[in-house]
């Protein structure tokens, strides 16, 4: 039995061994799937798809790039067992060929992640996938129409185009161009970046005159008759946002269409700035010299030296065959994009399964059904939406909500083989010459916002931005014709020889303005025909043909009005501005009967008066109780209000004032008697010594309230302004010549004529000047921008213009032309262009005059009335009906108060003494002295009398 034992024993623990044995490899064949391991080391695997265009070099750039931070990630990622397994494929430049292996990828090898493709048309459609199965997609397309918002699995793991358009906008601004032209690639690359450039320029107030779009599959020729299209024009600004081999045909053909010479400015964008080693060095050298660049700026470490060693090394092994290319932005973004997602899965870790869940049923699925869902995409997105590498090779590398966000930009001015820097554009500071990064500056700075810059045409003058066109075409410029007011433009036209010439104050400044430009700028006049009938166009119409294109410009006397600027833009005004007014002078007022009257005007002398009353009855109200001065019959109290407060404006009143009220209201009072009787006096001292020339109507509400019939100029806008203030259509008249000014005025109304001629300033300066004697402005000045030259909406001449317009007005030549149109204006005695507004005081110039009285009497009464109702407090306690407490009341107000005291002592005595048929009283003696200790001593000499007292009042018996 022990031996059986024992021979059993070997078997049993073969069957335990063999048993093991099997388990394990069933375990290991489990696991293997999942841990990833290979022949090196054992760990957690996490599988990465990679799609390149390996036809391009770009994307060997890349893909070099990635290799090579695959390595450095694994190295150091031993602690963590979690290694990343790149799985290539070549997109070949095709968008079925990007689709298809971003399904092969993510059905049959299950990656959890894509980096890729290049293509923003590729990049489309594989996003889409990566939302589906909520697997991650890193690309580095740059097209703004691919919005990170609008995919949740989507990681930009390059910088949009679009982030680049504030900094060319910013160079435009630099150097004041109004206007450019945009030359880009049709399809998803140019069309992209187009709206958020035109925004930008819009910012800055430069507009896009022209979009060029050059097709990849364009011909030379094609081109070229692009390009001399845009020769043709005045805009000489070009934005180039093509790709290399595109971008070098288009500027070899520039070349040769002459478009690379002094004058012309052209910026290239980010890509090519970026790949610019990538063009043909002999196109650089030939047909490139003076182009500005912006591309993303790259610090350069000690980091980004080592690693370009390095890089070269290994491109140089895994294409050995090709020439070598040099690193590039797109690489060093490749490279912290594989780090950034090295850096998400050790986050994630093992916490999840790294595989797919597949769909409930596999009846009747396509590839896309068949996909399943991963469920470490989602920890991985988490965790990249929002991650930063601070010492990234390409600099702050740092993603948030699923885009790369922007770093400075460096500008590069293109100059014999290669590029050199000239400035740096952040969001924060905008252009300038230097950048600091980590407390160190990035480029030497002369203090100037770019670097000295090198032009086209071997320039070094910046260029202007455009230029009118070498086709030899003039500017037609607008001139008006028309009868009258020839001081300001006068147009001549020669039938034999076809030449129109322009003269007057407008049309020489424009000659001088065009003179003092630093250009020749040809042009030639049209005139343009403004007749004396009022359904024939006017001036808005002549400014409409510069909007229509008609003309390039208008010169004349042309009013800068807002409603016109809504469609043409105006230079800087050459004139003065406003509307007024021109009445006849009328005979001397002094010589009127009633100008004593004129000094106040009506409502100051009805205003006055009603306060010479009111303050004559609150000082009867305040005295008449105890002053015996302010008692007596009605008559006599009626006569005394107006007498006293009417006295007060001579300070002849003699009557004596006994309450401090009054005393009060008194003071303040006399102070505006005071000031009232010193402005009048000077007002009408002014009227008799100093005013010679008055005219006929002081105010422009006068012609309207009398009906008067109202002249303006012809064609002058000057006619809705009056319709705008109210004047009637039918009492305006137009008029040509100064001479139908003079004669309209010297009719007047109700012979046929006007009362006034209302028109703009410098005309009414030019009527004055030769009517001095007759006529007078009147009025307020409406203001006006007054008179400029007219261009088209955003045409670049308008500052120049407008420049050239300050020098000739600062110079001698603005008062030699107008002494030659106008005259001297000291040879008329009279200042007529003086506007003259009515001499007589209003009343808003005393308001707060009587409102101080107003307020001080007001007070004066209700302080009084306050302290008599306390008084008299007994008559309102009692049970008596309101009607009665109201009738004692009166009663005891109109009697005088000392009066009313010796009757309550009376009463109260009569009711301790017997009545005798002897007892006489105040009012049955009448003649008696009063036998109250008050009434028969005179009261002391105070307030406002004169040294004759007032003579007491006998009431007649009653």
């Amino acid at each position: 039995m022990p031996r059986f034992l024992n021979m059993r024993r070997p078997r049993c623990h073969f069957l335990i061994l063999f048993i093991q044995f099997v388990s394990i490899t069933s375990f290991y064949h489990y696991v293997t799937p999942i841990r990833g391991e290979d022949k090196k080391t054992s760990g957690v695997t996490v599988d990465v798809g990679i799609i390149l265009d390996l036809e391009t070099d770009v994307g060997k750039v890349m893909h070099t790039c990635i290799l090579l931070a695959l390595e450095d990630c694994n190295a150091t990622a031993n602690h963590s067992g979690i290694r990343i397994v790149p799985h290539l494929r070549d997109s070949k430049k095709d968008d079925v060929e990007a689709a298809s292996a971003a399904i092969y990828l993510l059905k049959d090898v299950q990656v959890q992640a894509i980096f890729g493709p290049q293509m923003s048309t590729q990049t489309d459609f594989v996003i889409d996938l990566g939302k589906r199965v909520k697997v991650p997609i890193i690309s580095p397309a740059t097209s703004p129409l691919l919005a990170v918002e609008e995919n949740p699995f989507f990681i930009r793991g390059a910088l949009p185009s679009s982030s680049q358009t504030k900094a060319i906008a910013a160079i435009v601004k630099t150097y004041e161009w109004r206007q450019v032209v945009v030359i880009y690639e049709g399809g998803h690359f140019g069309t992209g970046i187009l709206p958020h450039l035109t925004d930008a320029l819009l910012e800055i107030s430069t507009s896009v005159s022209y979009r060029s779009v050059i097709s990849p599959s364009a011909n030379d020729d094609q081109i070229l008759t692009e390009l001399y299209k845009m020769k043709t024009m005045q805009t000489r600004v070009f934005i180039v946002h093509l790709r290399p081999l595109l971008a070098q045909r288009l500027f070899l053909k520039a070349n040769k269409a002459g478009m690379m010479s002094e004058g012309y400015a052209w910026i290239i964008t980010d890509l090519l700035t970026s790949l610019l080693d990538s063009v043909d060095p002999s196109v650089i050298d030939s047909s490139m010299q003076g182009v500005l660049g912006v591309k993303p700026y790259v610090p350069r470490t000690n980091e980004l030296i080592n690693f370009t060693k390095r890089w070269r090394k290994r491109f140089r092994q895994e294409y050995s065959d090709m020439d070598p290319v040099e690193l590039n932005v797109f690489g060093l973004w490749a490279y912290d994009g594989i780090t950034v997602l090295a850096k998400a899965v050790e986050e994630v870790g093992d916490t999840a399964i790294p595989k797919f869940k597949k769909a409930d049923t596999i009846e009747n699925l396509t590839d896309l059904d068949a996909l399943g869902t991963s469920e470490l995409g989602s920890h991985l997105i988490h965790c990249m939406r929002n991650i930063a590498l601070k010492t990234g090779l390409s600099g702050d590398f740092r993603i948030a909500n699923g885009e790369l966000q922007p770093s400075p930009y460096e500008i590069v001015n293109i100059i014999g083989k290669g590029e050199r820097s000239i400035g740096f554009w952040t969001e924060k500071d905008g252009i300038s010459c230097k950048l600091k990064m980590n407390g160190k500056t990035a480029a030497k700075c002369n203090n100037k916002q770019l670097g000295d810059t090198f032009w086209p045409g071997e320039s070094t003058s910046a260029p202007k931005g455009w230029e009118i066109p070498t086709s030899g075409k003039k500017l037609k410029v607008g001139v008006p014709v028309k009868g009258g007011m020839q001081q300001f433009i006068k147009v001549e036209i020669d039938s034999k020889k076809q030449e129109v010439t322009a003269t007057g104050l407008s049309a020489d400044v424009f000659k001088e303005v065009i003179r003092s430009l630093p250009y020749a700028l040809p042009y030639e006049f049209i005139p343009f025909q403004i007749p004396d009938n009022p359904t024939s166009p006017d001036y808005d119409h002549l400014v409409y043909k510069v909007s229509s294109k008609e003309f390039d410009a208008v010169v004349g006397d042309v009013t800068i009005l807002a409603s016109r600027s809504k469609y043409v833009d105006f230079t800087l005004p050459f004139t003065e501005s406003g509307i007024s007014a021109v009445v006849p002078v009328k005979d001397d007022d002094r010589k009127n009967t009633w100008i004593f009257l004129k000094p106040l005007k009506g409502e100051l002398w009805i205003t006055t008066g009603a306060f010479f009353v009111f303050i004559g009855f609150v000082v009867w109200v305040l005295e008449h109780r105890v002053n015996e001065e302010f008692r007596g019959p009605k008559r006599k109290q009626v006569g005394m209000i107006f007498w006293f407060s009417f006295s007060t404006l001579v300070f002849a009143h003699r009557e004596r004032v006994t309450s401090n009220l009054t005393r009060f209201v008194l003071i303040v009072w006399v102070f505006v008697v005071l000031v009232l009787t010193s402005s009048y006096t000077a007002s009408l001292t002014s009227m008799l010594t100093v005013q010679q020339l008055q005219p006929t109507i002081t105010d422009l509400n006068d012609l309207i309230k009398n009906g008067e019939y109202v002249g303006y100029q012809e064609g002058s806008f000057v006619k809705d302004v009056l319709k705008h203030m109210k004047f009637d259509s039918s009492k305006l008249r137009n008029y040509s010549t100064l001479e139908d000014y003079n004669d309209a005025l010297s009719r007047g109304s109700k012979n046929g004529g006007i009362g006034a001629i209302i028109d703009e300033l410098p005309y009414l300066r030019l009527f004055l000047n030769k009517y001095c004697r007759k006529y007078i402005m009147v009025g307020q000045t409406y203001k006006t921008a007054g008179f400029g030259f007219v261009f088209p909406k955003g045409s670049p001449l308008v500052p120049d213009i407008s420049r050239a317009i300050l020098e000739v007005m600062e110079g001698k030549f603005m008062n030699d032309a107008i002494q030659r149109y106008f005259g001297n204006e000291t040879d008329c005695e009279q200042k007529d262009g003086m506007a003259i507004t009515s001499d007589s005081l209003t009343l808003d110039s005393f308001k707060g005059l009587f409102l101080i009285a107003g307020v001080t009497a007001g007070s004066a009464l209700l302080i009084f009335f306050l302290i008599f109702l306390y008084q008299n407090r007994e008559i309102l306690t009692t049970d008596d009906s309101i009607l009665r407490k109201l009738s004692a009341i009166a009663k005891v107000f109109v009697e005088e108060k000392d009066k009313c005291s010796s009757l309550e002592i009376l009463d109260d005595g009569a009711k301790s003494q017997p009545t005798t048929p002897f007892a006489a009283s105040p009012e049955t003696l009448p003649n008696l002295p009063s036998q109250s200790p008050e009434r028969t001593a005179s009261p002391p000499y105070e307030g406002f009398s004169t040294t004759e007292p007032g003579t007491p009042v006998q009431e007649p018996v009653t």
